[in-house]
């Protein structure tokens, strides 16, 4: 003998829970990526150079006055101060801070990946403006 409970009711979708979950999902994406961008605007400003390393280095002192910060990252691109320039506007930098101070100390930070020519490329052209107070910068 069969039972009757009731009408029988299709089985339904609980809509609400899904909304709350796709909600859910969009949030965490939406943090998730603002975290990703904050970091990679701090890497656009920090200047691309990975130094390399010396076995001895000079404490030197500041009385001098500052150098001039020539930055070579891995792909050859040139940095004044953490502005980056190309090869004219780099050379024109250089003849103006030669027709200043002649004897004004040059720093070069060039990429240990760094290809031997970019960074002999800069070396030419400091001499060429008559700077011979030059150094590179390395990590202890």
């Amino acid at each position: 003998m069969r039972i009757e409970l009731g009408h029988e009711e299709p089985p339904e979708i609980g809509l609400i829970a899904l909304i709350d979950c796709i909600f859910f999902l969009l949030m965490f994406f939406m943090i998730a990526t603002s975290f990703k961008q904050d970091k990679q605007q701090k890497q656009d400003k920090e200047l691309p150079v990975t130094l390399p390393t010396a076995q001895a280095s000079l404490a030197i002192n500041g009385a001098a006055g500052a150098p001039l910060v020539i930055g070579v990252d891995a792909k050859g691109k040139i940095y004044i101060d953490g502005d980056r320039m190309g090869v004219q506007a780099f050379h024109d930098r250089l003849k103006k801070e030669a027709a200043a101070n002649p004897r004004r100390r040059i720093r070069i930070d060039g990429d240990q990946r760094a290809e031997y020519q970019h960074i002999v490329r800069v070396l030419d052209l400091c001499q060429f403006e008559g700077f011979t107070n030059i150094a590179m910068r390395t990590r202890k």
